[in-house]
């Protein structure tokens, strides 16, 4: 298309047309902004929200699946080769059940902190190897040296001409990355993590505790999954309206709230939908875990039975 409309521009007989052309070509870079609470501006970018939106929601969907079902093959393993009778006679079975979730979940959060620190070292890097010798006060200077010899362009080109168009596209992205409310995000990430985990991770020990083995666990999978599932597809959605009303229902209902709500945040949340949503989440977690304790301590030492919704709901139901 482009060779086209030059063709046709030559048949004009238009002096220097390719120097001409040349010198009107401008890249244009489109950026939105965002004002902190004193009303500066603050660079943001889509692209960077959706991405980190993406790996959030992706991340938490991961970890809460993969470490609530091994802890789902540790109870059934245990029950299994029947060290859990031995165990159950010196600690209780909410002890023993919230013994594996936790000390599960602590893998998990040491997993992720190492991600923390291994990311904090790469962008230390990044920022001192890279970014420094081509970094703002370069451009200053040059700027300057080119004003003072008298330069009437010096303000438009010195940075192009400091950094070459990749660079300084990878620097914006970088800046913008930075801008990003990351103390924020790795608080919600730890918090919906840990909560989140405890929820799945209950009624998946519940799940190991009604079954002989990993084989009959799947007619009790589709419920659990289905949210989790839900969870996901939803938060795919919100990067495309993150306002929209399915987002903000599902970031307060705790069974998808830990993954949509990690989807949002990127792109700004209030802060009272954000703790409205990690209070009705305490509240539920806590809940599932009372219940899923109530189920474990019956079904962890029942076997030869085939366990069906119904008879879980009858442990459930017992007082003593």
């Amino acid at each position: 298309k482009k060779e086209i409309e030059r063709q046709k521009l030559l048949t004009y007989k238009i002096e220097n047309l390719d120097e001409i052309i040349k010198n009107i070509e401008t890249n244009v870079s489109v950026q939105t902004k965002k004002l902190d609470e004193s009303g500066a501006e603050k660079g943001t970018s889509t692209g960077i929200a959706m991405a980190l939106a993406y790996i959030n929601a992706f991340i938490m969907y991961m970890l809460v699946f993969i470490f609530g079902a091994q802890v789902m093959r540790g109870v059934i393993e245990e029950k299994t080769s029947r060290v859990v009778e031995v165990i159950i006679s010196s600690v209780k079975p909410i002890q023993l059940m919230m013994g594996k979730i936790i000390g599960i979940a602590l893998v998990g959060l040491t997993q992720f902190l190492i991600w923390i620190f291994l990311t904090m070292a790469a962008v230390t890097v990044l920022k001192t190897t890279v970014l420094q010798k081509t970094g703002p006060a370069e451009m200053t200077q040059s700027i300057s040296q080119n004003m003072m010899a008298g330069d009437q362009q010096a303000d438009v080109t010195a940075q192009t001409k400091t950094m070459s168009p990749e660079l300084a596209e990878f620097s914006k992205m970088f800046e913008n990355a930075m801008n990003q409310p990351w103390g924020l995000i790795i608080i919600c990430f730890i918090f919906y993590f840990i909560t989140g985990y405890l929820l799945y991770a209950s009624v998946f020990a519940a799940i190991g505790s009604a079954v002989d083995n990993e084989t009959e666990t799947q007619q009790f999978m589709l419920p659990v999954t289905i949210p989790i599932i839900l969870g996901l597809m939803v938060a795919m959605g919100t990067m495309q309206n993150p306002e929209s009303s399915l987002s903000f229902w599902c970031s307060l209902i705790p069974l998808t709230s830990p993954i949509v709500m990690m989807a949002r945040l990127p792109f700004g949340v209030p802060y009272w939908q954000i703790l409205a949503s990690m209070a009705i989440m305490l509240v539920t977690f806590a809940g599932f875990v009372w219940m899923a304790a109530k189920v474990y301590r019956t079904g962890i030492l029942m076997y030869g039975k085939k366990t069906s919704w119904k008879e879980m709901w009858k442990w459930l139901r017992y007082s003593g």
